[in-house]
């Protein structure tokens, strides 16, 4: 779904991505690690055209998308979860799902299987975002990303300030979303132990470049939690 080959990209003079090449495959969550500062959130911004790249190519199913804006590559089917979530406080539970089908048809029903993936979401449809707890409003920043059903997810950080028991949530939501085939997902995650759990793929980030991959299945016996560890 997502091929990613050499892309290089610059702050001014500081060179952050260094020849990063990577691929998220349809049924498998590929698990993006590293410490902070490594260019993690860089990479993922790039791949949805908030920040310019100055070299390589990203591919969406086969498609060259790295001249694309961030709306073309919405449309295009990749779905975007930032850090910090960035919903709109001031707007209800559902308008801010509704921001998600901004580009449909004013007719377009919010999918009804968010709110089986988010029982709390359909509770509290008409309460503002801003009055949320931050796990509620993770997942209805997830929700929203998903409303007008990507084939490629990008989550960054999901589980950052979040309360255990909603880490658990979202870590059923990822894996439900990954099996059921037809959506690659691409997580960006500090929190090793729900990063090892999800993988499918994993790779590890260091001063802007990928420095191991693999399986998912061989992450504690190649030791990569020494990699990360802050």
């Amino acid at each position: 779904m997502l091929t990613v080959q050499d892309i290089n990209q610059f702050y001014g003079g500081s060179h952050i991505l260094r020849n990063v090449s990577l691929s998220a495959a349809p049924g498998k969550v590929t698990v993006l690690l590293g410490r902070n500062g490594v260019g993690k959130t860089t990479l993922l911004k790039s791949l949805m055209g908030l920040v310019p790249i100055r070299s390589g190519s990203i591919h969406l199913d086969g498609q060259a998308i790295d001249q694309a804006t961030p709306y073309q590559r919405a449309r295009a089917g990749i779905g975007y979860v930032p850090q910090g979530r960035e919903i709109f406080g001031r707007l209800t539970v559902e308008e801010n799902l509704r921001m998600g089908l901004a580009y449909k048809s004013g007719a377009t029903p919010v999918p009804a299987h968010l709110y089986e993936l988010f029982p709390v979401l359909g509770q509290m449809l008409r309460r503002r975002g801003g009055d949320l707890s931050g796990g509620q409003q993770q997942q209805l920043a997830i929700a929203r990303a998903l409303a007008p059903g990507p084939r490629l997810l990008i989550l960054d950080e999901p589980t950052e300030g979040i309360q255990p028991s909603i880490i658990k949530d979202i870590g059923r939501v990822i894996r439900k979303l990954a099996d059921q085939g037809g959506m690659a997902i691409l997580l960006c995650e500090q929190f090793y132990d729900f990063a090892q759990e999800l993988a499918d793929e994993y790779l590890v980030m260091e001063r802007g470049a990928v420095i191991a991959r693999g399986p998912g299945s061989q992450m504690q016996a190649r030791g990569i939690r020494q990699l990360v560890a802050i």
